[in-house]
C-alpha cells in the first residue's frame, strides 16, 4: 500500500508517495511523468515518515543543507537504481555530469565505457526528485538539459543551494527541453 501527502514548496506543490520501507515519488505537480508508479489504490495519510520528509524539504527549501537522510524506496530497473544511488552522492552545492555518473558506473561494472545518454534516461525517470537530486546533473557542456520538473525548477534548486550559475546555460534546442 502506497500513501500520500501534499507539501506547499516555494516552487509549487509537491506529492509525496510512500510504502511501508520509505518515500517512493517526490513529484511537482503536473511535472514530466507525475506521478508514473504511484499505486491506484494508494491512500492520503500523514504518516510518519511524511513528517519527517516534510522536516527536510523545510530545511531545504529555506536554503540549507538538510543533513538527515530519509527512507527510499527505489521503484525502476537494476541499472535506474544503481544510477539514482549515485545521484544521492552528489553533494549538496555541487553538480556533476551525466558522462562522469557513466564513468562512476562503467568503473565500478568493469567496463571501458558506458553511455551518457543512458544515464541521462534514468536520471530523467528519477521519482524522488530534490531528494534524489537529479536537479544536480548538468551536461558536460554546462547546458542545463532536462529536468522533469521543468528547468526553471532545476535553475531555482540550483540557486537556492548557491550553485554558481555563471557556466551553465539553457539550450536552445534538443531532446531534453
Amino acid at each position: 500500500m502506497q500513501y500520500t501527502s501534499w507539501y506547499a514548496s516555494m516552487l509549487g506543490k509537491i506529492l509525496l508517495a510512500a510504502d511501508d520501507i520509505g518515500l517512493t515519488g517526490v513529484w511537482f505537480e503536473g511535472q514530466k511523468y507525475f506521478p508514473l508508479h504511484l499505486d491506484k489504490e494508494s491512500q492520503e495519510k500523514e504518516i510518519p515518515l511524511f513528517q519527517k520528509a516534510k522536516q527536510w524539504l523545510d530545511i531545504y527549501f529555506s536554503g540549507k543543507d538538510p543533513g538527515f537522510p530519509v527512507p527510499l524506496h527505489f521503484t525502476g530497473t537494476d541499472f535506474q537504481k544503481e544510477v539514482w544511488e549515485i545521484l544521492c552522492t552528489i553533494p549538496y552545492g555541487q553538480t556533476t555530469t551525466y558522462g562522469q555518473i557513466a564513468k562512476q558506473l562503467a568503473q565500478k561494472r568493469g567496463l571501458s565505457h558506458m553511455s551518457a545518454q543512458a544515464v541521462g534516461g534514468a536520471v530523467g525517470h528519477n521519482e524522488i526528485s530534490i531528494l534524489v537530486p537529479c536537479h544536480r546533473v548538468v551536461g558536460t557542456n554546462g547546458s542545463l538539459t532536462g529536468y522533469a520538473g521543468g528547468l526553471e525548477k532545476k535553475i531555482q534548486l540550483l540557486r537556492l543551494e548557491k550553485v554558481d550559475m555563471q557556466r551553465f546555460f539553457l539550450p536552445k534546442k534538443g531532446t531534453a527541453l
